[in-house]
């Protein structure tokens, strides 16, 4: 139990001190990349710092797989460096028995990355993305999915509109039952809109069975209202802006996914990508193991033994392969080739048994 514990203990600092390095590395290059970013903005170096820390927890949680690969590689070379690997087997240890610590830590890392770091991420990159409608100067947009349909907000120079619309169809390119409320710039609103159905074509809104009232002091707004069998509304939005709006699962919250996913569908919009992304998240812990083992099936040997820069490019250049796999099944799934269970849980373990079966043939074979 003591070895367990020792070997947790100078996993956990690898772990650590690489993700420091790591982290001052990403705050060196987003930092550069957000000063270029609002360049022909009037944003100050501390609102850029301040971008760039928001940034980090969403780049660390990118990065974990391959922190966890280093961190492992780091471990059992110093392990065989100080020979104390070597003392270890001849004491009756066998490789699996001694990777029980690591292997412990990472799953842990991995429940806390699931539980703690994406609620942190999700929160993060919800702030970014205000921070950066507010910072620049074009138009914004915005839309959200709650329990009473889906909501849109457009703007330009001209003024706001909000639009809400209680569903849609699968490609977000026409809103049914909607309710548009428009704005003058600085000023309150100036007329609601309803219809019977809006589709987003060549920058503008085509309405079909809409009526319109006035929202001005003074003015009675049923006298005043007018029926259009079509009516035309410019905007500035995009489709593409739309289902990118809905596109990022990663800025939902596992605890708000099931039922973000459940507005999705009631909303009209396909939720494949986010099934694939929460049971990809809850299968997090296991690719992380996966990586570690991985990475101990290569550096688990005495330096005496040379190649050990070959084993631990070799472990790299597999723990990305595994990732690009695993990143490949979670587009299969999204795109409905393949279920959304087995694109999120095959590639984990998958390669948790590939590397077993390296650790057993370097152990026994």
């Amino acid at each position: 139990m003591i070895l367990h514990f020792y070997f947790a203990r100078r996993f956990m600092i690898s772990f650590l001190v690489i993700t420091a390095v790591l982290a001052a590395l990403v705050i060196l290059v987003d930092g550069v990349d957000q000063a270029r970013r609002f360049a022909n903005d009037d944003v100050s170096w501390g609102q850029i710092f301040g971008m760039t820390l928001l940034n980090l927890p969403q780049s660390l949680n990118l990065i974990l797989p391959l922190i966890m690969i280093l961190a492992t590689v780091a471990l059992f070379l110093g392990l065989a460096r100080s020979s104390e690997l070597v003392v270890t087997r001849a004491a009756g240890r066998s490789a699996l028995r001694a990777l029980l610590a690591p292997v412990g830590v990472a799953l842990i890392i991995g429940v806390l990355a699931v539980a703690m770091l994406n609620p942190i991420v999700a929160a993060t990159s919800e702030r970014v993305e205000q921070l950066t409608q507010s910072y620049q100067s074009n138009g914004r947009s915005a839309l959200s999915v709650s329990d009473e349909g889906l909501w849109l907000r457009q703007g330009d120079a001209d003024g706001q509109s909000v639009i809400r619309a209680w569903r849609t169809n699968s490609d977000a390119s026409v809103l049914y039952n909607v309710t548009i409320i428009t704005y003058e710039p600085d000023a309150g609103p100036t007329r609601r809109i309803e219809a019977e159905n809006a589709r987003l074509v060549d920058g503008e809104w085509r309405l079909r069975g809409a009526k319109v009232w006035p929202l001005i002091s003074g003015v009675n707004a049923e006298g005043a209202s007018e029926e259009h069998e079509s009516l035309v509304l410019p905007s500035s939005l995009t489709v593409e802006q739309i289902r990118e709006s809905i596109g990022s699962a990663g800025a939902v919250s596992i605890y708000a996914l099931p039922d973000f996913i459940r507005q999705l569908e009631q909303a009209g919009f396909s939720s494949r990508q986010h099934k694939v992304w929460l049971q990809a998240e809850l299968a997090r812990p296991l690719f992380l193991v996966a990586m570690v083992l991985v990475a101990s099936a290569f550096t688990m040997r005495h330096t005496r033994f040379g190649g050990t820069g070959v084993a631990v490019l070799a472990s790299i250049l597999l723990g990305f392969g595994l990732y690009f796999i695993r990143s490949f099944a979670q587009i299969l799934g999204e795109n409905g080739q393949i279920p959304v269970v087995l694109a999120a849980w095959a590639p984990p373990i998958a390669a948790i048994f590939l590397a077993l079966g390296l650790l057993l043939h370097a152990e026994d074979g």
